[in-house]
């Protein structure tokens, strides 16, 4: 039973996002973005990896949390960021294609 809980992370789905960098918040790689390329889909693309690298920590601390190495208390904060994570995504998911539907929906 044991070496089936430590063999659990062979289950990620995101094990092939493993070049992305955990370490940089998403605040302050859009700051960094604006401020450097000054690019709206540099920003977005900023802002996509931090959610992608809080969407990978959460996993990898339920991971811990089965095997044992991370307390409970750390297992829900990072599932509960990553909640909120995935609610500002799809927020901003539906204010894009409420925009665009406006747009098509403008007479020339």
């Amino acid at each position: 039973m044991i070496n089936n809980v430590n063999s659990v992370s062979s289950l990620s789905m995101t094990r092939g996002l493993a070049a992305i960098e955990k370490d940089r918040s998403t605040a302050s790689s859009a700051a960094e973005s604006a401020a450097n390329d000054g690019g709206f889909g540099a920003v977005l693309t900023n802002v996509a990896t931090g959610a992608v690298n809080t969407l990978k920590n959460a996993e990898s601390m339920s991971f811990a949390g089965i095997k044992g190495t991370a307390t409970t208390r750390e297992v829900v904060d990072a599932v509960m960021q990553a909640q909120q994570t995935l609610q500002t995504a799809i927020a901003i998911r539906d204010k894009v294609v409420s925009a665009f539907l406006d747009v098509t929906r403008m007479q020339m």
